[in-house]
């Protein structure tokens, strides 16, 4: 069973990248626009960190 879970704490941690791929990518617009925080920022944050939550429970780390 180990192995499934580390496959899918792999697949998460891939998720994981690309949200932080488009958080920068939106941060990267909105500093050219001299525009504040994009509107998105706070929810793609809170779910990269979710989704880091999950992959290390799945690798067995402590929450």
């Amino acid at each position: 069973m180990s192995g499934t879970y580390d496959n899918l704490a792999g697949r998460l941690e891939a998720i994981a990248e690309e949200l932080d791929d488009v958080m920068f990518d939106q941060l990267r617009e909105a500093s050219a626009a001299h525009a504040g925080r994009p509107p998105d920022d706070k929810r793609l944050t809170q779910a990269r960190r979710a989704i880091e939550k999950a992959s290390r429970l799945l690798r067995g780390g402590e929450d």
